[in-house]
């Protein structure tokens, strides 16, 4: 269920820590949600007090940062619905950072330092504030994919393509931090599970300005993480009623078309030569649409 690439931009090679072709709705997807995923401190004193110092460094550039709570990504467990083996479920494992620990750590320019030798790549990235982030593979009525181009005065990837996408947020759903109420965890573990889900709607519709209506139930099929700087991605699929003219229309008016210059909707094969200038984690996204592609034929 792992796979591995690499190319000329370093900045776009990725690795795929979960694939699930098939495409999992909402029901065969859920979330183990506590402090035992959360980030475990680096033995490093030095290599921990750099975390304070570079986000004060960004704070300086860009006073508007915003410290938000974000959930971390601990890794995932596969378990079979019955004996027959046929159908599987995911358990998300996820813990709580920030995108201050998120810049301190990931975007380190000493980011290497704080991994562990492992195999295993929760272990890897046990000192990562490895924040999830969230992917869309839209497809039009018109059978086209939506790729976003990144503005240039954004912090990381600046003029590359991506998929709309952002992170789920804690804060959505009511969580500042962890609670120790046993009573409340299942209700809460629900909450999160459904915020996968609806975090990656609400992406795309501020992203791209389609209406949450015109969008099919997201399947979820994988997480994909970049190599450089390991940072994680759960990728979703999803139809959209409208043809890609009526996109374009729509996405001019677009919440937040500030962090994208343009949005181009490309066939397959114009999206296999735009992959090459993406960031890994969303490089890796295209390979997991071309694995559920591939199982779709095959089927």
């Amino acid at each position: 269920m792992a796979a591995t690439a690499s190319a000329a931009d370093p900045g776009t090679a990725f690795k795929l820590l979960l694939s699930c072709p098939a495409g999992l709705p909402r029901s065969r997807v859920s979330v183990k949600f506590g402090q035992s995923f959360d980030r475990i401190p680096h033995p490093d004193a030095a290599l921990e007090e750099s975390i304070s110092e570079i986000w004060n460094q960004r704070l300086q550039w860009n006073p508007s940062l915003y410290n938000g709570t974000k959930f971390r990504y601990g890794g995932h467990a596969v378990h079979y619905k019955d004996d027959s083996k046929e159908e599987y479920c995911v358990l998300l494992h996820l813990g709580l950072t920030d995108y201050r620990t998120f810049v301190g750590t990931n975007l380190n320019p000493l980011w290497e330092n704080f991994l562990v030798p492992s195999e295993d790549d929760s272990v890897r990235c046990q000192h990562m504030s490895n924040p999830l982030g969230n992917g869309a593979i839209v497809e039009t009525s018109d059978q086209k994919i939506i790729v976003l181009q990144r503005s240039h005065n954004v912090g990381e990837f600046p003029g590359y393509y991506v998929f709309p996408g952002g992170h789920s947020e804690p804060e959505e759903i009511g969580i500042v931090g962890h609670q120790t109420d046993e009573e409340n965890l299942a209700p809460l573990t629900e909450r999160v599970s459904q915020e996968m889900f609806d975090g990656i709607i609400r992406e795309v519709v501020e992203e791209t300005g389609v209406p949450a209506s015109s969008l099919t139930d997201p399947v979820f099929i994988g997480v994909s993480c970049r190599e450089m700087n390991v940072r994680p991605t759960a990728f979703f699929f999803t139809k959209c009623d409208i043809d890609s003219t009526g996109v374009n229309e729509l996405y001019s008016k677009a919440q937040d078309g500030y962090e994208s210059t343009k949005l181009y909707a490309v066939t397959m094969e114009e999206l296999r030569g735009m992959s090459q200038r993406m960031p890994g984690c969303h490089n890796g996204g295209f390979a997991l649409y071309e694995l559920m592609r591939n199982e779709a034929k095959s089927l």
